[in-house]
């Protein structure tokens, strides 16, 4: 009930801006740049849950390192174009993309699954193309160790910030309300501090433990249309107003940023400039659902660093401004890994097979159950590994092939895990048939079926067509 009361709230406040803007015609929201005299002032109140890093603060010998990477996999053409599907169409990203990370991990946006190319890690034989992808990917690891501990003092920074903030209020208050009984001071002094609770090395590990990145890279000038800024007027997007999906809620996202500036892009000293200067890449803030807070402008040069703490990620949304030079990043983040490896799909395929038997003698297969309960968990998963796993690697994943061949095993297991999936929905269709099943007990059991039935038919259908 909350989760659609918030829904229709924020579909209230997006119809309001909407108007707004028509009212306002092409004038635009007020946005600042460092340029301006209130950006640290608005920064401070409105985005510090946005900490930045410039290059100069990050090891050279990482800067060398990670930049050799992204050449690397460039050379390699292992950056990809994605095929997303936003309300039932699809689209190509303007931005080439590349995942990289734990073994077995994928990440899941618009619609579209990517499967990491699996940095090398102790304990897996992983099998890459060339030295050179090999070197890439332990660069990017080196680097995603480094944002780790980068990002879990950032947060303890803003917890300590955010405790002192909470002491000087009560000091206030207890100064400007004297006249308090003990008793009442005890318990306000109380619930303030009960605002920010010390967080325990554990939470701050599961919010800052890096399982992949996935790596951006655009050349403007070869883009023959870049959307524009909608709200703002801030100019050429690579990438459009967003919240990032599929993480670990309050999780830190981390991004390296390297634009490959040269002599023939520099930045503008022009004082009757305004806005940002097209010729830099910056990152794009702005508090969702607001029509009153002005948004931020961030340039991004050579080896900065950002960080999105905490819940900023759900109260703002970002996007990234385009420059004129070539741009990589690498973006950090903690994906919701629940549903999302390897791992997992496999132990839900294991279950689903639970039901299916073998006679010793004939090898004949069979059922256990018919109970619907039983049959509905394993045709759901009979989906899930067919439309979220096998579909989606072979229809884009195998592009990946360019780096290693790591997730050909895996796959051939699901396919045949899937093969047996196939034959118990036959099984499920000839049994329910039998004269001899309970009336009512096979009613329930077609019922849920015919519903799965329906939605792999359909879906089927929609990937064929894709």
């Amino acid at each position: 009930g909350g989760t659609m009361k918030r829904r229709a709230g924020e579909r209230e406040k997006e119809l309001k801006k909407k108007k707004l803007l028509e009212e306002l015609g092409e004038s635009r929201l007020p946005y600042l740049t460092p340029a301006d005299a209130d950006f640290h002032q608005l920064w401070k109140t409105k985005y510090s849950k946005l900490i930045f890093r410039k290059s100069d603060t990050v090891p050279e010998e990482l800067h060398q390192k990670v930049q050799e990477s992204f050449l690397t996999l460039r050379e390699h053409n292992c950056f990809f174009q994605d095929l997303v599907r936003i309300k039932g169409k699809d689209f190509l990203t303007p931005v080439s993309r590349i995942l990289i990370g734990n073994p077995g991990c994928t990440y899941k946006y618009l619609n579209t699954r990517l499967f990491t190319v699996p940095w090398p890690t102790e304990g897996y034989d992983i099998k890459y193309c060339s030295p050179q992808i090999h070197d890439a990917c332990k660069a990017l690891m080196r680097l995603n160790d480094y944002l780790h501990v980068e990002a879990v003092k950032a947060l303890q920074g803003q917890n300590l910030f955010e405790t002192k903030e909470i002491k000087d209020a009560a000091v206030i208050d207890r100064e400007q309300s004297f006249a308090t009984s003990l008793t009442e001071q005890g318990s306000v002094s109380k619930d303030q501090s009960g605002v920010c609770v010390p967080e325990d090395d554990r939470s701050l590990k599961n919010r800052t433990s890096y399982n992949l990145t996935l790596l951006n890279y655009m050349d403007p000038l070869q883009m023959l249309y870049l959307k524009q800024e909608p709200y703002f007027g801030m100019g050429n997007m690579a990438v459009s107003w967003h919240h990032d999906e599929n993480l670990v809620e309050r999780s830190v996202v981390a991004v390296y940023s390297y634009s490959c500036e040269d002599s023939a892009v520099e930045e503008s000293n022009e004082q009757e400039l305004k806005g940002r200067d097209p010729a830099v890449w910056h990152v794009g803030l702005k508090v969702a659902w607001d029509i009153e807070t002005p948004g931020l402008a961030i340039p991004l040069h050579q080896g900065d660093i950002y960080l999105m703490l905490d819940d900023l990620n759900i109260t703002h949304q970002h996007c990234v401004l385009a420059g004129l030079s070539p741009r990589f990043s690498s973006t950090h983040r903690v994906a919701d890994s629940s549903r999302g490896t390897l791992e997992y799909i496999l132990g839900q395929c294991e279950l689903a097979l639970q039901n299916l038997k073998t006679d010793s003698d004939s090898m004949a297969l069979s059922l256990k159950s018919l109970e619907a309960a039983v049959v509905k968990q394993g045709e759901e998963i009979h989906n899930e590994v067919e439309f979220e796993w096998l579909r989606q690697f072979w229809f884009q994943g195998k592009r990946y092939l360019k780096c290693t061949d790591w997730w050909l095993k895996p796959m051939a297991k699901l396919e045949e895990f899937w093969r047996k999936m196939e034959i118990m929905t036959s099984l499920v269709l000839s049994e329910v048939r039998k004269e001899q099943q309970i009336e009512e007990q096979r009613n329930e059991t077609v019922s849920c079926f015919l519903l799965l039935l329906k939605e792999r038919q359909k879906l089927r259908k929609e990937w064929t067509a894709r």
